[in-house]
């Protein structure tokens, strides 16, 4: 049974710091903060208008103030980001990525990555977005998802794959992370304690704003990647993901035994371990919370139809 491999992936690997020769989290800050730096010095200063005495400009009582701040809080609390302005965030965050890391030039690489993408992206219900995929020219072994549909896999993880089940799986983990929009709940949540308070009471006025605003905490996110219990939802909600599309499920646990095996110090899986939980960890847990129920689920691997990076 594929999932004693799991097991015993668990028993024979244990948690331990990495160091990197290359942070390509701190890359990404890095390159963010300088285009952030860079829209600020360029931005031309505002300039209030002329007050009209047809209108009172007396200072907003105590009460106006509290309802503004009210408006905030609600927003972060209760509010929820349209699917034009999760793009808008996804596509900005993902630029930036970009800017840092380009990605493989191989074209043939590019569209099969988004074929298959796509197809398990239809089994996640987020019809409202327009997904893109594409493969990242670093050694590093990761994979990213921003807001609106923005996921990407490294080439040096890319590069250990064995058949297109193990691509589906790790592409439904990413694909699960926007459909459940984690990341945008950390984004509100940080609006509590930061300066998107005043671009969430902009909102509907000026949704650019919110975009600028984003950028900042959406690098953080990207480069420290989310919490444990996120990372786990989207292992459970992505293999499932992979199911529905007709793909082995075991295809993602398959990569997270292959990744629990790599030496400790391994410097390309650095990033990995600031983003994600350990390998073992993610496999103990998928095997807790599914236990025999896929055991009947016999999807397809398809090893000759994976596209092969040299």
């Amino acid at each position: 049974m594929k999932f004693k491999l799991m097991v015993l992936a668990v028993a024979l690997v244990s948690f331990s710091g990495v160091a990197s020769a290359l942070d390509f989290g701190k890359l990404l800050e890095e390159r963010i903060n300088q285009e952030l730096n860079k829209d600020k010095k360029t931005q031309p200063a505002q300039t209030s208008p002329a007050p009209d005495a047809s209108q009172n400009t007396a200072t907003p009582s105590p009460q106006a103030k509290q309802k503004i701040d009210a408006q905030q809080l609600g927003f972060a609390l209760f509010g929820d980001y349209s699917p034009e302005e999760e793009t808008r965030i996804g596509k900005q965050i993902a630029g930036n990525l970009l800017g840092a890391v380009p990605l493989v030039r191989d074209d043939k690489l590019q569209r099969y990555v988004n074929l298959v993408g796509n197809w398990v992206a239809l089994q996640s219900g987020r019809k409202d977005i327009s997904w893109h995929f594409g493969v990242l020219d670093t050694e590093d072994i990761n994979a990213f998802a921003s807001p609106g549909g923005y996921i990407f896999v490294t080439r040096g993880l890319y590069q250990r794959l064995n058949n297109e089940a193990e691509l589906a799986g790790v592409l439904a983990h990413e694909i699960a992370h926007v459909t459940l929009k984690h990341h945008l709940k950390v984004l509100k949540q940080s609006s509590l304690i930061g300066a998107l308070g005043q671009a969430a009471s902009n909102k509907v006025k000026d949704s650019d704003q919110v975009v600028q605003n984003l950028i900042g905490n959406g690098a953080e996110i990207m480069a420290r990647g989310l919490d444990k219990n996120a990372e786990f939802e989207a292992d459970r909600v992505g293999i499932v993901f992979a199911a529905r599309a007709g793909y082995d499920p075991w295809g993602l646990p398959e990569v997270l035994q292959d990744l629990a095996g790599l030496p400790a110090k391994d410097s390309r899986t650095s990033l990995l371990y600031k983003t994600h939980p350990h390998p073992a960890d993610r496999l103990a847990e998928l095997g807790e919370a599914v236990g025999s129920r896929l055991d009947a689920v016999h999807g397809k691997d398809l090893p000759g139809r994976f596209y092969h990076l040299r």
